[in-house]
């Protein structure tokens, strides 16, 4: 099978459902451009009408999107940088989640929000942030983190396709990524976990470029003799907590890996999701690692230290195998 970028599959996705449904247009700062690479090639292919670059406003965008939604369209309107859906917060939380809910199903919003997400290198604290867990605390969203090519798009033309509003988060360190992408028409439904690597002493489960981390430690790891299961939860809404959960049974250990900070993450919540749903299971407290509870540091040397790595995923792992909850020589303090 041929392999491609992460970027190219992207732009694969859009370009084989505009071809499909003539609804689908692409909207977006400098999406003629394409900073990116994922909308390149779309204007000259589909024209000016349906990919359309916007001002710099995404609160005006957004709404319009979601206007395009209700009267039948199916946007797929982009957010250059996740951060900046803090300026659209109202249009995406308080309209595009509950619109179809306050109608009684009859309108449909069929809208696609993709944005580069994480920490990508010194791009500082305004550009840095992995932005998923804010939305997590809002019915009506559905969530996306693909970590390799052939998932991001599947789940991109899966997106595209469903009725509701659907956040696509696509981690810019993946961007030049390559793997094996079908040329034929396929989906990858959302809310569907895969299990990338099979393991029976602890289960790592991971978002996003966590999941190459998390693939990384368990390699290492596997030369001491300890086997690490690997899920790749590929949806943060809907969320498989049968994969999951199965697998934390199966290993009896559990550390979760997110680069959002560890308060209020997505980390906090599949590790409430464990100790609910499989607590008689678990040998050890459930770990996180995430990043700490500090604004993105410009600074390479500070930015490293303040994001999840393999280092921090082994000690974690070493933690659930001792059976201990801290790591040995850390305070909480220096640890959050």
């Amino acid at each position: 099978m041929r392999e491609i970028t992460f970027v190219q599959a992207i732009n694969e996705a859009i370009s084989e459902e505009m071809t499909r449904d003539e609804r689908v247009f692409v909207m977006g700062e400098d999406v003629r451009l394409s900073a990116f690479g994922t909308t390149g090639g779309l204007v000259e292919k589909f024209g000016p009408e349906r990919v359309r670059n916007t001002p710099i406003s995404e609160t005006g965008f957004v709404g319009a999107g979601i206007g395009a939604a209700i009267t039948g369209y199916r946007p797929v309107v982009e957010i250059q940088i996740a951060t900046f859906f803090w300026v659209a917060m109202d249009q995406i939380c308080n309209q595009a989640s509950k619109l179809r809910y306050m109608s009684g199903g009859q309108a449909t919003l069929p809208i696609t929000l993709r944005t580069v997400n994480g920490v990508i290198g010194s791009a500082a604290a305004q550009h840095s942030e992995t932005m998923y867990s804010n939305f997590l605390n809002t019915p009506g969203l559905k969530i996306a983190v693909p970590s390799n090519p052939h998932d991001a798009k599947g789940m991109l033309k899966a997106a595209i396709r469903d009725d509701n509003p659907v956040l696509f988060f696509e981690h810019l360190r993946l961007g030049a990524k390559k793997g094996p992408v079908p040329e034929t028409d396929y989906l990858v439904p959302l809310g569907k976990a895969a299990v990338v690597r099979e393991g029976k002493d602890v289960t790592l489960i991971a978002i996003a470029w966590m999941v190459d981390i998390a693939l990384d430690a368990a390699k290492t790891l596997e030369a001491d003799g300890i086997s690490a299961e690997v899920i790749d939860v590929r949806s943060l809404v809907p969320l498989d907590k049968d994969t999951i959960v199965g697998s934390v049974r199966k290993t009896g250990r559990a550390v979760v890996i997110d680069e959002a900070h560890k308060t209020g993450s997505a980390a906090s919540e599949i590790a409430a999701t464990i100790a609910e749903e499989a607590f008689s299971a678990l040998r050890a407290p459930v770990r996180r690692v995430c990043s700490l509870d500090v604004p993105i540091p410009f600074s390479p040397g500070m930015e490293n230290f303040v994001i999840p790595d393999i280092a921090k995923v082994i000690a974690a792992v070493q933690d659930v195998l001792a059976g201990t909850p801290a790591l040995a020589g850390h305070t909480d303090a220096t640890r959050r």
